[in-house]
This record gives C-alpha cells, sequence and structure tokens, in this order.
C-alpha cells in the first residue's frame, strides 16, 4: 500500500521540475542576441493593447465637448468595445508568462516545504 502523502510530494516535485524547465526555457528564449531572431520575437515581448488604446480613445471622445453631441454618441460604444477586446484579446508577452511560471514555481516550493516540515 503507497503512502498518499508520498503520492502527493512525487506529483509536486514533478509539478516544480517542470516549472523549473519552463522558467528555464523562458529565460533563455527571452536572453536569445540574434537581430533576426530577436526581430521576430517582438511581437512577442511588446504586445499590442487594442482594448486599451480603443477605451483611451473612447474615454477622450467622450470628454471632448462638443455642441452636437456626435463624439458622446462615438465615445461610449468605444469604450465598451475597448472593454470586450481587453477580455478577448491576450496582451501578454513572454515576459508576463515567464513571471507568472516563476510565481508557480515558488508556490509550488512553499507548498513543498511546508509539506516537509
Amino acid at each position: 500500500m503507497t503512502d498518499p502523502l508520498k503520492e502527493r510530494l512525487e506529483k509536486l516535485r514533478k509539478f516544480s521540475e517542470s516549472a523549473k524547465r519552463r522558467a528555464n526555457l523562458y529565460s533563455d528564449v527571452a536572453n536569445i542576441d540574434d537581430a533576426h531572431t530577436a526581430r521576430s520575437l517582438g511581437a512577442l515581448q511588446k504586445a499590442p493593447a487594442p482594448g486599451k488604446k480603443l477605451q483611451k480613445i473612447g474615454f477622450l471622445m467622450l470628454w471632448v465637448p462638443e455642441p452636437t453631441g456626435v463624439t458622446c454618441a462615438i465615445g461610449g460604444p468605444m469604450i465598451v468595445a475597448g472593454r470586450y477586446l481587453e477580455k478577448k484579446y491576450n496582451s501578454a508577452t513572454i515576459h508576463d508568462i515567464g513571471h507568472q511560471t516563476k510565481n508557480t514555481f515558488s508556490s509550488i516550493t512553499d507548498i513543498k516545504k511546508s509539506v516537509l516540515d
């Protein structure tokens, strides 16, 4: 009969090793120094955020004083569309992915330490 605690520790160890490998991979990819590769990975390092831009333009149009109110009629839907795009469009960069992986790795390490102690 196997100990459920040992099984759980083994799963945590596998998760920890996987997170460590991913963090190393992402940091290696981020440190690539080739000019052509760096240019092609630029989209991953500086992802556009169309939802935020659309929201900003919508707020600007909403607050512009205009007697006919056309900008107010256009600004509101632009803000709503920007919020929708912000929810649906993933503007995560490779830096964000690496940062989240490191956070996951540290959480797994903390759990493992608390279980072992």
